[in-house]
Formats: C-alpha cells, sequence, structure tokens
C-alpha cells in the first residue's frame, strides 16, 4: 500500500461472492491484494456492506468494532478468522454532514465488521490497522436513493476517507450450481455485461439496470446489488466511467466483477477463479 498523498483517494466496488474467499488465493483475492497495494494509505475505510441491510440509513460509530460470522455451514477456520481493525466514531458525523439533509443514525453497539467486508478487506488490507466503519443499506429505499446517497459521499474521498462498496452484480444464491465453480449461466452473463457497459460509460444510468430483462434473475433481492450504486454515484459526481479491476463468475449465478474508481488497470492474474462451497453450505440461503 502506497504512503504518498493524492488530493482524492480511488473508490472501489469488489464482488465479494463467497466467505470462504477469505481463505483462498486465487485471482479474485489476489486482485484485492493488488488494489490494496496500489491505493494510497487512506485515513479510513467507509464500506457499503450488502451484509449490512435494514430498515434505515446508518453508520457505525464504535471505537472497536466486532468481527460479525453472519453466515453458517461453513468450516470453523472461518469462524475463527478476526478483523481487529479500530473504528473511527468521528466519522459517523462526517458522513451525517456531508449527505445532510438525508438523515443518518450513529450505531455504537449493534453492528461492527460483517464478512462483505472483512473477508475482502483481510486481503485488502491484511494488517487490519486502518479504521472501519459501515454505512448501512437502507431497504425501505429504492435504487435512486441509493445511486443519489453514493453521490452525496463523494466529499470523503477529498478527507483521505477509501469508499468501498461490497456485494454481487449477479447475487441469486437460488440459481447456485456447485458444478460451475467459474462459470455463470447466460442470464447471468447478459446482466452482467449490461452492468459492466453502464459503469464504463455512464454509472448515471446504474439505477436503471431494473429494466434489463434479466434483472428478475440477477437481481432476485437487492441487497447485494445495492452497493454497486454507491460507486456509480461517487463516478456519478465525478464525471468519470469505473474500470473493471477484475471480473468472472461463481456457481453460475453469481459474479465477481469488482469496479474501480480513480485507480485504472485492471489486474490479471494466472489464477483458479472461484472456491468450491464446503457440502454444509445451503444454496439457497442469503448466506452469502
Amino acid at each position: 500500500m502506497s504512503d504518498k498523498t493524492v488530493s482524492t483517494m480511488p473508490a472501489v466496488f469488489f464482488g465479494h461472492g463467497s466467505p470462504m474467499n477469505a481463505l483462498e488465493v486465487n485471482r479474485y483475492t489476489a486482485a484485492w491484494r493488488a488494489f490494496g497495494r496500489s491505493v494510497p494509505r487512506p485515513r479510513a475505510i467507509l464500506v457499503v456492506s450488502a451484509h449490512w441491510y435494514i430498515g434505515a440509513t446508518a453508520v457505525t460509530a464504535m471505537p472497536r468494532p466486532k468481527t460479525i460470522h453472519d453466515f453458517y455451514g461453513f468450516p470453523q477456520e472461518l469462524f475463527d478468522v478476526r478483523y481487529p481493525a479500530p473504528g473511527l466514531p468521528e466519522l459517523a458525523e462526517e458522513v451525517s454532514d456531508v449527505v445532510h439533509p438525508t438523515w443518518v443514525g450513529a450505531d455504537i453497539d449493534s453492528w461492527g465488521i460483517d464478512h462483505g467486508t472483512w473477508s475482502v478487506l483481510v486481503h485488502a488490507f491484511p494488517e487490519a490497522d486502518i479504521p472501519v466503519v459501515q454505512l448501512s443499506i437502507n431497504a425501505f429505499k429504492g435504487l435512486d436513493y441509493h445511486l443519489e446517497l453514493g453521490a452525496k459521499l463523494a466529499p470523503l474521498r477529498e478527507r483521505g476517507v477509501l469508499v468501498v462498496a461490497s456485494g454481487n452484480v449477479v447475487h441469486n444464491l437460488g440459481g447456485v450450481d456447485r458444478r460451475l465453480v467459474d462459470q455463470g449461466f447466460d442470464w447471468a452473463q447478459r446482466f452482467d455485461e449490461a452492468a459492466k457497459a453502464t459503469m464504463l460509460d455512464d454509472p448515471t444510468e446504474a439505477g436503471r439496470l431494473d429494466a434489463h430483462r434479466d434483472f428478475g434473475l440477477a437481481v432476485p433481492t437487492p441487497d447485494h446489488f445495492i452497493p454497486l450504486l454507491y460507486l456509480a454515484g461517487l463516478a456519478g459526481a465525478a464525471g468519470q466511467g469505473t474500470e473493471v479491476l477484475v471480473d468472472g463468475y461463481a456457481y453460475g449465478s453469481l459474479s465477481m466483477t469488482a469496479y474501480t474508481l480513480g485507480l485504472p488497470g485492471r489486474a490479471t492474474e494466472p489464477l483458479a477463479g472461484a472456491p468450491t462451497l464446503p457440502d454444509a453450505v445451503p444454496p439457497d440461503s442469503a448466506n452469502i
């Protein structure tokens, strides 16, 4: 990770896939590590994770956020992972200020760092020495709300805050086929490519991807798709397109595509792709 200072921090959307990626060395985790090495050292990391999907807009405001293991059916080794990054309570107030008049609550004890965050950060920032704050996804709000809220976060990039969004553009657990470890169904590929064209050319149109014919299959629930809108909003505020960090598919019905803003270049790694799912993991649960 570079220690050089810049006027504007990059931003990123990670397709995080299975939490098993936290333990894996593959081309996705290699790309996440490359990203972490290439960015200037952030003052803090603000994460919008698919796994904090609640009925409010809130930020974590505790000094020592706990590591949350919000899944089941995985090996004990995964439950043993801890990501002991500090929090930054004052960032909650900064977030509230920059998005005003949108209301943002401060969570001092109910959440922490969930696997949508730590499964990626253990690779991108393995020292866990950079403060991490999470911003919840308000489940009661439409796509335009999240796109606009992402744009409102833009001033934080000038203050040394790395905004990280973590989800999956295509995320249909009911369609998982364990045999298709590194493949995507036709409908998954069609939707992922449509999203890619939008994110590269005009991210402000990302909120209209719900009109795509494959949206219902690709996004049966919005929790994993919405984080993409935060990067799209930031890109729109900057008047820029995004770049592909790494792409691919897992289990037929997940897209692993990741995008960066303000950090050109695609990661290319001659490594295997998605990890094999443990047999005990229920394929149709909102578990990964």
